[in-house]
């Protein structure tokens, strides 16, 4: 059975102030639970800050990206492990706005997601279609193009240390959100693309979704039989937002 995650992807916001708040209501509040992991993933520069204010606590710190290079004369790139320094456990990678802004391709998703597995850090490998390609009754192609080039890079044996996010561009920060029963079908559609290549591990691989998620509807999300969790954005700058949403995926 897959981990259940909740993740919190800071994007570009936050300050020391803003973050000591937010990072010490989540400390003190979520407790440990055996299959559930709340991580936040602030910005490579409060890293440090988060790492010491959630020393000791249940909820764990994550990455907004991370280099496919361990080394080397790269500016700007952070690799992981530099970010296991500071206790990093989950790298997003190839999130939809890497992809559309920065022009990230298929292979560098699968080259950063390596680059995580080889340092210990799990990789939460975003997937999704635009728009446009929704429209068109493309979904499913596109997302198996996309997974594709991720089993491709790795072996095997290594699939169920990765965890998948299935964010549907068209969902990101418009307010609106794709129907859990749709999600449910993505998501079946995905682990079976998974166990063609290893039935056990894709009953281990977490997969989440990602578009729009808040309280009001992660319960709904929850209770769909193939999704392990979720990838939130703006609300989980929000203490109390995020925490309703980790408690819908806490088992009943």
């Amino acid at each position: 059975m897959a981990r259940k995650l909740v993740i919190g992807n800071w994007k570009l916001n936050g300050s020391f102030a803003f973050n000591q708040a937010l990072l010490n209501d989540l400390a003190r509040r979520w407790p440990v639970h055996p299959n559930l992991d709340m991580v936040v993933c602030p910005p490579f520069p409060f890293l440090a800050q988060a790492f010491t204010q959630l020393a000791g606590s249940a909820v764990l710190l994550g990455s907004q990206d991370v280099s496919d290079h361990s080394s080397g004369a790269y500016t700007g790139e952070v690799s992981a492990g530099m970010l296991t320094e500071f206790g990093v456990r989950y790298a997003i990678v190839g999130h939809s706005e890497r992809r559309a802004r920065f022009h990230e391709s298929d292979g560098l998703i699968a080259g950063k997601a390596a680059a995580a597995l080889a340092a210990g850090i799990v990789p939460i490998v975003c997937i999704g279609e635009t728009l446009v390609e929704h429209d068109a009754g493309h979904t499913l192609a596109v997302l198996q193009r996309q997974l594709s080039a991720v089993m491709e890079r790795l072996p095997s044996t290594l699939l169920s240390r990765v965890a998948l996010a299935y964010e549907p561009l068209w969902a990101i920060g418009s307010g609106k959100s794709a129907e859990p029963a749709t999600v449910q079908k993505v998501h079946s559609f995905l682990r079976g693309v998974l166990a063609q290549v290893d039935l056990a591990s894709a009953a281990d691989v977490p997969i989440l979704y990602g578009g729009s998620v808040k309280a009001s509807n992660a319960a709904e999300y929850a209770a769909q039989r193939d999704v392990d969790g979720v990838l939130v954005g703006g609300a989980s700058l929000k203490a109390q937002e995020f925490l309703d949403i980790g408690a819908g995926f806490l088992p009943r």
